[in-house]
């Protein structure tokens, strides 16, 4: 027996040192490719697509955007340098020193194991055939910790020291979009092209596989280096195969995208039809495949067909997910073809959608906005373009700043409209006699009381029915609600809380039935909304003073007057323009404003070709203004102007006047603006010239001349900063 024991105890002592890494024998090489292969690196890898697992599912796609090739977001700023150790090309420290925390760091810290136990470098060459998979993955792993300058260091050891492994292909492609990552666009391509082209040629085939893995990579690269045209070319040779069917459609979807971009639209439906009918691709392609196709229709027979295939989509349960940009989609094909309600509709539609994207909101609002503004609902576009800057997380794009300037000129044009609206539905009433007035108050106090009574019965139902739905769940099924004593208890305390104690009689709902018992708190809240319904409260706001009377008709007329500037500058609506003129010409007493409204209403009817209507403000102004210079404008309306002055000398010369300015020589720069100004018709810095020309006027002349010059600069150039600076300084001279 004692033999026995011995025998076998130097049969595994001799086992243990034939398994040596230090020892190439048959058993020492098997021994620990098995173990790192079956054991660590199966660890290893489980834990790396784990991870590709997590981002999979983690990342949000912006379909809105050119999607990227890779999906994944890295920050750019971030760069780990790697600090090495007496292992070449690892680039890591001992296993006890690494904390584990995420799954690409088990993943790498198994991939350290398996070539820290079981590496077998002996006399410079590795014994173990898995320990170029170790490494393999080590930067794999790097690569997805955002690490790619010690993930470039383990790819170029495999490639030194494995060039005749059967993994080379593949981590030569894993070294190029690390290189592509550090921006080293030139090296990836150059490396991709030996691997596609020479391997091709002259040494074995590539599989399928491979092939597509470097072609993406190469798209990858160009796209980095802006190179559309070749990125476009490999997109297409990596979907020749599709053997990886989630990459190979992604790859079309970005391709479709580059196509659309550059408004290819044939090129760009071709790819987005490719991928629709590629049975195996991830759905959300596919959806996101139709909704583009939808985007690139290029004719309304194309339309037609685009909007039943959305109409089949939207009925499908499975696309719940995606009702808002179908909606949406929808309502944008409807709206080329001037079904303009009927896109209205869909866009309200889109909002409604369950688990709309924000991105989305954004994009529908707008259009709706859109559509506002062309129907001239000027605060309806307003209310939309605020939800779209809402709804927006990207404040810096072109897109939404072109929106918020939209939104803050509506801003000012919103504002004196509700000037506008106030101030004649105070003054309509002001002139009513006291009957009247008490008349038009208790009409508006009964519309008052109907619709809180209408909105505090909904309140009551919802609250007894829906409320209580939870309740009466638990009580005997097909029992009525007033036999049920929980559900009447129920019933009973809500009606308390909302309406108090009540004496049962006619219009009980009536805030001032309310009965005494109710509590202080009640009591206030009552006084509260009883305002509303107080006839005195009303009478009392109407305003009795002339001063206050005559002030709202001027905030009034000067509401008219700008508005008509707005319409007329900022957005070009020439008849709402000219009404709101019409308008602040028969209301306004003031003088200094007969004159702009007449030459603003001059050039608006010249510009909708009413002639006849035009030349009544041509003599007006010639008849009783001819020594304004809107009277010389319209004398000398063909003078040939020298076109030719360049930007830098127009700058120059308004630098040399102001610094004249400075210098007191007031004369000299009215002279010298006058004698210049014709040769200069649109430069951008003409209302600087004329607003420094005023100033001048002002320095030298009455004080009548300096209000007309600063009058002609409101007038010119109403949309300037320099028109408001005249404005401020003609009200301060009008104090």
């Amino acid at each position: 027996m004692k033999i026995i024991i011995r025998v076998l105890f130097l049969g595994v002592c001799y086992a243990i040192v034939s398994c040596s890494t230090k020892k190439d024998t048959i058993i020492s090489r098997n021994y620990h490719a098995l173990t790192s292969d079956y054991n660590i690196l199966f660890n290893g890898n489980t834990a790396f697509q784990d991870g590709i697992k997590a981002i999979d599912e983690t990342y949000k796609e912006d379909w809105f955007s050119q999607i990227p090739i890779e999906p994944i977001t890295f920050d750019e700023d971030k760069i780990v340098v790697p600090s090495f150790n007496n292992k070449p090309g690892a680039g890591f420290s001992s296993s006890s020193d690494k904390k584990e925390t995420t799954t690409f760091e088990r993943a790498e810290e198994k991939a350290v194991k398996a070539i820290q136990r079981h590496g077998m470098n002996i006399e410079g060459i590795e014994r173990n055939r898995q320990i170029d998979d170790a490494y393999l993955l080590l930067g794999k792993s790097r690569y997805y910790q955002q690490r790619f300058v010690p993930a470039v260091e383990a790819f170029n050891y495999v490639i030194a020291n494995y060039p005749s492994a059967n993994l080379i292909a593949e981590t030569k492609i894993w070294r190029a979009k690390t290189n592509i990552r550090l921006d080293n666009e030139e090296t990836a391509i150059e490396s991709m092209k030996l691997l596609l082209v020479v391997k091709d040629t002259l040494e074995a085939e590539l599989t399928n596989k491979i092939k597509e893995q470097g072609h993406t990579a190469l798209a990858m690269a160009y796209l980095k280096s802006d190179s559309l045209q070749n990125a476009k070319k490999h997109l297409l040779l990596s979907t020749r195969t599709l053997e990886n069917k989630a990459q190979a459609a992604r790859n079309l979807f970005v391709l479709g995208q580059l196509y659309s971009s550059e408004n290819k639209k044939d090129s760009a439906s071709w790819v987005f039809k490719k991928l629709v009918n590629f049975k195996k691709a991830p759905y959300k392609y596919k959806i996101h495949a139709q909704i583009a196709l939808a985007k690139n229709t290029i004719n309304d027979s194309t339309s037609v067909l685009v909007l039943n295939t959305l109409q089949e989509l939207i009925k499908d349960r499975a696309n719940k997910p995606y009702l808002d940009q179908l909606y949406y989609q929808s309502g944008v094909l409807q709206e080329k073809k001037d079904s303009i309600q009927l896109a209205k509709k869909l866009y309200y539609k889109s909002l409604r959608a369950e688990n709309g994207g924000e991105k989305q909101k954004t994009f529908t609002y707008e259009n709706l906005g859109n559509l506002a503004f062309k129907e001239s609902l000027y605060q309806n576009a307003s209310a939309y373009y605020d939800s779209v800057l809402q709804f927006s997380k990207d404040s810096l794009s072109l897109r939404i700043r072109r929106i918020k300037r939209k939104y803050k000129n509506l801003a000012s044009l919103i504002q004196f409209e509700n000037t506008l609206a106030t101030n004649d539905s105070i003054l309509k009433i002001v002139v009513l006699s006291k009957e009247a007035q008490t008349a038009f108050f208790q009409n508006y106090i009964e519309k008052l009381k109907k619709e809180d009574e209408a909105a505090a019965q909904r309140r009551l139902n919802q609250m007894a029915f829906g409320g209580a739905a939870t309740d009466l769940a638990s009580a005997k099924k097909g029992e009525w609600y007033f036999y049920n004593s929980q559900s009447l208890g129920f019933g009973k305390s809500e009606f308390l809380k909302i309406w108090g104690s009540r004496v049962l009689e006619d219009n009980w709902r009536w805030s001032e039935k309310a009965s005494n018992i109710q509590s202080i708190k009640d009591t206030v809240v009552a006084a509260k909304i009883n305002v509303k319904y107080d006839l005195e409260t009303y009478l009392n706001t109407i305003p009795t003073e002339k001063k206050v009377i005559d002030s709202l008709a001027v905030a009034r007329n000067e509401a008219l007057y700008e508005l008509g500037l707005i319409y007329k500058e900022q957005f070009k609506n020439y008849p709402l323009a000219a009404q709101r003129l019409l308008r602040a010409k028969d209301e306004n007493k003031d003088e200094s404003f007969i004159l702009p409204i007449h030459w603003h209403l001059y050039q608006l009817y010249t510009t909708l070709g009413k002639t006849s209507k035009a030349l009544i403000y041509k003599n007006k102004i010639l008849t009783e203004y001819p020594e304004t210079k809107f009277a010389q404008i319209i004398l000398n309306p063909n003078i040939v102007f020298e076109d030719d002055v360049k930007v830098s000398d127009v700058e120059s010369k308004y630098k040399m006047l102001y610094y004249a300015y400075k210098d007191n020589n007031f004369s000299e720069v009215i002279h010298q603006i006058d004698a210049f100004l014709p040769t200069i018709p649109n430069a951008v810095l003409l209302p600087k010239f004329e607003l420094l020309k005023a100033l001048a006027v002002g320095k030298s002349t009455d004080k009548k001349t300096y209000e007309d010059a600063l009058t002609f600069v409101i007038v010119n150039y109403a949309s300037t900063p320099e028109a408001e600076k005249a404005k401020n300084i003609l009200a301060q001279l009008k104090k």
